[in-house]
């Protein structure tokens, strides 16, 4: 199976990593050369992984096909482009609905989209697929979880929890900054800080009946200290906030001006 990915930033960086550290990988990859520094690393690491002249050279050498550009160059670099009907399209631009994409492909006869996390470099995290496809389906299983929905609404609203990545960080290295700043080692506060957010993430399944909701009352012991760092960030209205910013994540993802 060829491979062909148009743009080569982080993303297929991930894609591809993760697919090179199967043990039984018969993928070959063709990369675009948009992001030189990138394609040429993945490229030397993997004998495989071939770089293409252009964006046009992935199309005419591929038939399964990664759109993995920025959203702001997307309709200029994929309008200048020649689709085969036999393409099999997988978009990644989160902006760019089905519909887009389909207008900016034609003849490509099929299109799906799917939104990996950068940890499936690692074989980790979920990626979510709009409509169900076996072949996009079982690339992405080999590589983590596969979440598929058949609403497009659906996906647009899965869509918006992809964009909370560098708040989670950020939130992390407040943390790990207030820890340095009271005489805790670097090292030992980035351990401590993974340590713990890692028991964390494995909350939801470790307690299967347990909602988000009732965890954070679990969590939050009547006069303890959790409660409090929960009830002030409540009384400053920052969930609040967040869940405007999702809003407004979400409106650029559907094109809802409103």
């Amino acid at each position: 199976m060829e491979l062909g990915f148009i743009g080569t930033g982080a993303l297929t960086a991930a894609i591809v990593t993760g697919l090179k550290s199967l043990a039984d990988n018969p993928v070959s990859i063709l990369l675009s050369p948009r992001n030189e520094d990138i394609a040429a690393s993945l490229a030397s690491r993997y004998p495989d992984v071939r770089i293409a002249s252009d964006n046009q050279a992935v199309l005419d050498n591929s038939e399964t096909i990664m759109l993995a550009v920025r959203p702001q160059i997307a309709h200029d670099v994929l309008s200048a482009l020649r689709f085969r009907r036999d393409h099999r399209l997988i978009s990644l631009i989160a902006t760019l609905s089905l519909k887009d994409i389909e207008s900016l492909t034609v003849p490509a006869g099929h299109v799906t989209k799917a939104l990996p996390m950068p940890m499936i470099a690692h074989r980790l995290g979920a990626t979510i697929i709009y409509p169900p496809d076996q072949g996009a389906g079982a690339l992405f299983g080999r590589l983590g979880k596969v979440i598929e929905v058949a609403d497009a609404g659906e996906f647009d609203a899965l869509s918006v929890a992809t964009a909370t990545y560098a708040s989670y960080f950020k939130y992390l290295e407040t943390i790990h900054s207030w820890l340095t700043r009271h005489g805790v080692g670097e090292g030992i506060a980035r351990d401590y800080i993974a340590s713990l957010f890692k028991a964390l993430g494995a909350a939801p399944e470790t307690s299967p009946d347990a909602d988000f909701r009732h965890l954070a009352q679990d969590y939050a012991t009547r006069g303890g200290i959790n409660e409090q760092v929960l009830r002030e960030l409540t009384a400053h209205n920052m969930f609040e906030a967040f869940a405007e910013s999702l809003d407004g994540i979400h409106r650029r993802i559907t094109g809802d001006t409103k």
